[in-house]
């Protein structure tokens, strides 16, 4: 048989001949990653996880570094655990090994990201994560909003027809902890069609006291 280069070769014994030019050969990691190694036996973590993958997906090292397009050293030092992948890569290595991780709370709940269609802020960024939106009616400039002139009630009636809602939070954590005590603390943020949603059964509710009662 033909010998493939890069790859071991088992003998006529069992006993797996190793090529010096791999990476997978322990004589080419550098003293720190041989010492480091050598401290085990050690809880697989994530240099564990990532031959783990390796051996789903069945490839060598630099098999994987070729997939990821990084070097067979990467590869190398994130299984010796002298360096771990950025979250990013670690996300790539568990959807090609078709691997799905799930977060629990200490009551065995699955906890779950903050949605993705969050609403945002006029200027396109999202909401800061420990607060709690709230939509208490449709956006006017602050400079209009203390205001009764024409130029606001324009501004709020294209708010309206467009669905831009007026989005609140508290910063105060003594204030932000009474509303969570009578409200109840959300999950997440709303999306941007909740808080419209919310806003136009405001000003129907609005348009129901109105109506006079009937005699």
């Amino acid at each position: 048989m033909d010998r493939v280069s890069g790859e071991d070769e088992e003998t006529q014994d069992g006993t797996a001949e190793v090529d010096g030019s791999s990476w997978d050969c322990l004589a080419n990691w550098t003293q720190a990653e041989r010492d480091y190694w050598f401290m085990g036996p050690f809880d697989g973590g994530t240099p564990g996880m990532v031959r783990r993958i390796r051996r789903i997906l069945d490839v060598s090292q630099r098999g994987l570094a070729a997939i990821l397009e990084v070097s067979q050293s990467v590869v190398a030092r994130w299984e010796t655990g002298r360096t771990s992948p950025r979250a990013s890569v670690v996300e790539r290595l568990l959807r090609l090994a078709r691997l799905r991780v799930t977060v629990r709370d200490e009551d065995d709940r699955e906890v779950g990201p903050m949605r993705a269609d969050g609403a945002r802020t006029h200027g396109g960024s999202r909401f800061p994560a420990h607060v709690d939106l709230r939509a208490t009616g449709w956006w006017v400039p602050r400079r209009l909003r203390a205001m009764t002139s024409i130029e606001a009630y324009a501004w709020r009636d294209r708010s309206r027809r467009v669905g831009d809602p007026a989005v609140r939070y508290r910063l105060s954590p003594f204030w932000k902890g009474i509303e969570r005590r009578l409200h109840g603390t959300p999950d997440d943020h709303p999306a941007l069609y909740q808080l419209v949603a919310e806003v136009r059964f405001l000003d129907e509710r609005r348009e129901e006291r109105r109506v006079p009662r009937a005699a």
